[in-house]
């Protein structure tokens, strides 16, 4: 396969689950797209206005308790972030999402099952080139305790580092370089975690319907609470960086650089990424080399990756 060019699915595959928070169940499609279409949701349910929502950076309108994209018509649809990092992480640059609600199925709380569909079908060359958004200068920002730069690097790495009270996760750090599918063998089956009381507040104001032990990783008085513990000792900073490589994916091109986050979320990524784009002189929007195609993430993955997870 040419690593420079873009590539889609070879076929459409389809899921059914309840969203996290909304607790609704909704059926979701991912189909092939053509050549420079990039990522879109299309909310099928809705038919008396436009539908369609980029999956991109400026789309987003909150950040609260996941990923949520909203157009111009006041469509919205919510918890992107597992289904973008799997797209991105198994080197899929164009698809169209369709789904019947409000939000993207949660799965048991990873993006283990999207990748699992995604190298089950399989992937298609395109005729057009691979762009990325190669950074060419440091750029941060700070919310509260939290913080997030992208600088530049030949490679697309991700390093991260979360700070929790309760002993259970206590304080987490892990760098990876992005490149020869460590997301699906480092990443990709990583749970989204939360405290007990936490979610127990959630459900009270009508927030986190569909959220159990089956879907997340619940923490409560330095116990992990689901009957099978962890996944990896470290699971849970390995999802924030799986939820900071779906985040990047808003980019709407892979990026080439270094991400550092320190108690970053959704919201940091967010803000991130819109600060990138109004310094034009931090960034290039380039046609990728062979050289640079090599370290993108999804180059020379298969399906034996799901079997090498350590």
């Amino acid at each position: 396969m040419d690593i420079r060019v873009q590539t889609t699915l070879k076929s459409t595959f389809t899921l059914v689950g309840a969203g996290l928070h909304s607790g609704r169940p909704a059926r979701l499609r991912v189909i092939p797209a053509p050549a420079d279409f990039g990522v879109e949701f299309r909310r099928v349910d809705i038919t008396d206005r436009n539908n369609r929502i980029p999956a991109r950076f400026d789309m987003v309108n909150d950040t609260q308790l996941c990923t949520r994209l909203c157009n111009e018509s006041g469509v919205e649809i919510a918890t992107v972030e597992h289904l973008m990092a799997a797209l991105a992480g198994c080197g899929v640059h164009n698809a169209i999402v369709e789904i019947d609600g409000p939000e993207v199925p949660i799965m048991d709380g990873s993006s283990d099952r999207f990748v699992k569909e995604i190298l089950s079908v399989g992937v298609i060359e395109l005729d057009a080139p691979v762009k990325i958004l190669r950074i060419l200068k440091a750029v941060s920002v700070t919310d509260g305790d939290a913080f997030a730069e992208l600088s530049p690097s030949d490679d697309f790495e991700i390093d991260f580092k979360i700070a929790f009270a309760d002993q259970a996760i206590g304080q987490q750090h892990r760098t990876l370089n992005m490149k020869n599918g460590s997301f699906v063998r480092e990443l990709s089956d990583c749970r989204t975690f939360c405290m007990f009381s936490d979610v127990e507040y959630m459900k009270s104001i009508g927030l986190a319907r569909g959220g159990s032990l089956a879907n997340a990783v619940v923490i409560d008085d330095g116990k992990v609470l689901n009957p099978e513990g962890y996944r990896r000792e470290d699971e849970c900073v390995r999802h924030k960086m799986l939820d900071a490589l779906g985040d990047l994916a808003l980019a709407g091109v892979p990026v080439i650089g270094r991400y550092h986050g320190v108690r970053a979320g959704h919201r940091i990524t967010n803000l991130l990424l819109r600060a990138v784009f109004a310094a034009p002189e931090s960034f290039e929007i380039v046609e990728v080399s062979s050289q640079q195609s090599a370290h993108l993430p999804g180059v020379g993955l298969s399906y034996n990756d799901l079997e090498m997870a350590v």
